[in-house]
């Protein structure tokens, strides 16, 4: 905390209006001083030079957590006379580490967004549609939650609680996510959530799953990996956690010796621009890309024999199209590996992948020499790889490769998230179940976990053409949290459709798409202005739970949703109002959880939940378990001293039947009658990592690539002028969103410079802007995911190109249930 008297500089001279402001950052809490005017120019309003005698205020320096990304970085607020005028990485914080990335300091204008919603809204037209006022009235909470009980309660009265649904988007910990998850199983309604997974990154969830047994996305060991393969992953643009990964990028780049990084993308991208090398595919062929560098590590006998196995003569039989007996082999912690080289990789040659993926053979060869020998290695993929029909395929493929060098868990590799020691909470819902709750077993509205989609654990893109359809039933009722699937789904115009006959509750504090079709909107808090636990992504793999804090008291009558979800569920009588009374509210949920550390001291001494505040986050190391030349060890308190038992193996780290990194997996044997018909693949084949061809959607002769980019801050940079004024920073984009197109593919087409062109797939057809981009394939095009929004604030309501979204076709993944995002043909004509 700093505290100043005087309104004078060192020399003892009168601040001017201008320096003073400078040097107390009471600037700041004007964010949009700078602002985007007619034109899209910015324009800055001059600041008087007339000294004033006004004493330097106090700044208090709090706690919180960036919301920005799933990164969960510490950040530090400087707060002066009430007002948030800095945002600073925490110095302490073991991710941030006393930085933050571009969008971290996006905070600013969020809180003082002047779209915001200030209170409860409620509809009062009854019409719905894009071009409709809802013409919002203010109502006061009690108003807002009574008629949301109320109507609950009438659906469960009538044995109707399923046609309830809450879709959530990025869920942070147990005072929200869990909280939503206990009113789901108390109300009896098996849509409540229903998660953003499947219009995320679900495909590398189950990839591993299948393979290795962690639904789950990874943790690294950046420290010590000497060589990194990414498969499409935007380290330099939106991975997870993006300030962690920019900061690690840093040091791999300056460490001794220095890693090597091979960016696999089909673009030149930020990062394959400022990697070793670049490598640009066709469209959704990673998965080739990766058999093939496996044939070459296994035919060249550089795989780690340690981990993986090796043949009993210690004599190389893997030829290329020649089959192998098992038996020659003795397995260690790969199950599979022969039959896997049998029956799929002993043809999947550098030239046979060459063709399919539109580079050279010689190129693969010497990436799979790279990898296999600049040991430690890590492979790494999300959605650039998986937002494909084939994306588990192509997914399974490239994480065999990190088995295939030994990075599981070992130093330089790759493992999984521990996660922090919470308390119990002060009631245990399964002690209120009633028998509504208990015998309710209704398929959810998305048929995941179904005959129709098996192994995805939630499908949010089939709700709106589900209700739509009756089947399984019609939604009477749905709120949403953290999610504008009018916006953000594939196909999302089927979303206005199907929201016009159900009663919508929207929780976002901005006026979105889905605020516009709300019949009740009760506006969250922004997450300067709540308590909320944020257990951290897998990151670096020990224990880390953060606490985001109110650095200020809200400006508005908002209300934190985990709190709204609380006095919902208090006000729906019976067992579940008797359980939520318990639970009081979040702060006293956040408490409990709290109270778990009291055995778990953390590293930075936080015990209880004061410390918890104070220091913003509780962290302990080391990681528990790694395993060390094909050996797996426990901590014992000094070092990797426990040896593990294979038991022990399966049940913390390779949770497969096999307790083995299985090359053949007995997950999707299991399924293998329902693979077997949507991929027509034959079932004896299903279990491995294998080719399978992309289904492309649409019937243009270019690829729609719709990445995300830097200043993408889930769905919320885009009314934002500081997000505006630097988003698409290599092609100019500082209006909106422009079309990147190769030079020599546009000039074909007669598109010019800045031309105004039309993008048609089956769905219909939006209009953008084109810049030339020659980092782009001839038969490809990037449209950047942010803009063409028709509500969301001042700065965002017809900013930039048409959404890609209302043009891309709903077809997922069967096996994750992944929207394919990545898979249309578009055609491209000038206007």
């Amino acid at each position: 905390m700093s505290k100043g008297s005087s309104n004078k500089n060192k020399k003892g001279y009168p601040l001017s209006r201008r320096r003073f402001l400078q040097v107390s950052g009471v600037a700041g809490a004007g964010v949009f001083g700078a602002s985007i005017g007619k034109g899209n120019a910015v324009t800055h309003q001059p600041l008087a030079e007339k000294p004033l005698n006004l004493p330097i205020p106090e700044t208090e320096i709090k706690k919180s957590v960036c919301h920005q990304c799933p990164g969960r970085c510490g950040i530090d607020v400087y707060v002066t006379d009430g007002k948030v005028h800095r945002i600073f990485g925490s110095p302490e914080h073991p991710i941030s580490n006393g930085k933050l990335c571009p969008k971290g300091y996006f905070g600013l204008q969020i809180l003082y967004d002047p779209d915001r919603f200030k209170s409860p809204m409620k509809r009062t037209n009854p019409n719905k549609g894009r071009n409709e006022d809802p013409k919002f009235v203010p109502i006061i909470w009690d108003e807002a939650l009574d008629t949301i009980a109320k109507r609950l309660k009438i659906l469960r009265e009538k044995g109707e609680a399923h046609r309830f649904a809450l879709l959530l988007g990025r869920g942070w910990g147990a005072s929200d996510v869990g909280t939503i998850e206990t009113f789901g199983k108390l109300y009896g309604s098996p849509n409540v959530p229903i998660g953003h997974a499947s219009i995320c990154s679900e495909g590398s969830k189950r990839a591993k799953l299948a393979l290795d047994g962690n639904d789950s996305y990874s943790a690294y060991d950046w420290d010590n990996c000497n060589y990194v393969l990414s498969f499409g992953a935007g380290l330099l643009e939106a991975f997870r956690p993006y300030n962690y990964i920019i900061q690690k990028w840093g040091k791999l780049r300056d460490k001794a010796p220095r890693a090597r990084i091979t960016q696999i993308d089909v673009r030149m991208s930020t990062t394959a621009v400022a990697a070793d090398r670049a490598v640009i595919i066709k469209p959704g062929t990673d998965g080739a890309l990766a058999l093939a560098i496996s044939h070459v590590i296994l035919t060249e006998g550089l795989w780690d024999k340690k981990f993986a196995g090796d043949f009993k003569d210690k004599v190389n039989r893997f030829k290329t199209g020649e089959t192998i007996d098992a038996k020659l082999f003795a397995e260690k912690w790969v199950s599979g590996l022969i039959d896997w080289w049998n029956l799929e990789l002993k043809d999947r040659t550098p030239k046979w992948a060459a063709e399919i993926c539109r580079i050279s053979p010689d190129v693969i060869v010497n990436i799979a020499r790279e990898f296999a020998t600049a040991l430690p290695s890590i492979a790494l993929f999300e959605r650039g790889a998986t937002t494909y029909t084939n994306g588990v395929y192509n997914g399974m493929a490239i994480h065999s490769l990190n088995a295939l060098v030994g990075g599981m868990f070992a130093k330089g590799g790759l493992m999984y998230q521990m996660k922090p020691p919470y308390g119990p909470l002060p009631a245990n819902a399964d002690d209120y179940m009633d028998s509504f709750a208990k015998a309710a077993k209704m398929p959810r509205i998305d048929m995941a976990g179904t005959d129709q989609w098996p192994l995805a654990k939630t499908m949010l893109q089939e709700v709106s053409k589900n209700h739509i359809a009756g089947k399984p039933y019609k939604l009477d009722t749905v709120m949403f949290c953290l999610t504008n699937p009018l916006f953000s789904a594939p196909d999302s115009k089927k979303w206005e459709e199907a929201l016009k006959d159900v009663f919508v509750i929207d929780t976002s504090p901005f006026p979105g798409e889905t605020a516009m079709f709300a019949d009740i909107v009760i506006p969250d808090h922004t997450y300067l202005e709540r308590h909320q636990d944020t257990p951290i992504y897998p990151t670096y793999g020990y224990p880390t739970t953060n606490l985001r804090t109110p650095v200020i008291p809200p400006l508005y009558d908002t209300k934190y949703v985990g709190d709204t979800i609380i006095e919902i569920g208090k006000r729906m009588g019976g067992r579940t109002a008797e359980y939520f009374n318990a639970i009081k509210d979040s702060v006293n949920v956040l408490k409990h959880l709290a109270k778990g550390f009291e055995k778990e001291v953390g590293d930075n001494g936080v015990k209880d939940f004061k410390g918890w505040e104070e220091k913003g986050f509780w962290a302990k190391k080391p990681y528990l378990w790694k395993q060390i030349d094909g050996e797996f060890l426990g901590w014992d308190g000094r070092d990797y001293n426990k040896k593990m038992s294979q038991n022990d193996v399966k049940e913390k780290l390779l949770k497969t039947p096999s307790g083995k990194f299985e090359l053949k997996s007995q997950l999707l044997i299991k399924h293998g009658e329902y693979i077997s018909k949507k991929h027509g693949i034959a079932a004896d084949r299903v279990g491995f990592p294998q080719w399978v061809a992309p289904k492309y959607t649409g019937a243009g002769d270019l690829h729609l690539i719709v990445p995300k980019y830097a200043f993408h801050a889930e769905g919320r940079g885009a009314n934002l002028p500081i997000s505006i004024e630097q988003f698409q920073p290599y092609v100019g984009g500082r209006k909106g969103t422009y079309l990147e197109m190769h030079s020599e593919t546009a000039k074909a087409r007669g598109i010019k410079e800045e031309d105004t062109v039309k993008i048609t797939t089956p769905l219909g057809s939006i209009e953008a802007k084109v810049r030339y981009y020659d980092g782009c394939q001839k038969d490809v095009v990037v449209l950047p995911f942010e803009f063409g929004h028709f509500a969301m604030g001042r700065w965002a309501k017809g900013r930039g190109s048409g959404n890609s979204n209302e043009i891309i076709e709903n077809v997922s993944d069967p096996i994750s249930g992944l929207a394919s995002f990545n898979s249309s043909l578009c055609k491209v004509e000038k206007i």
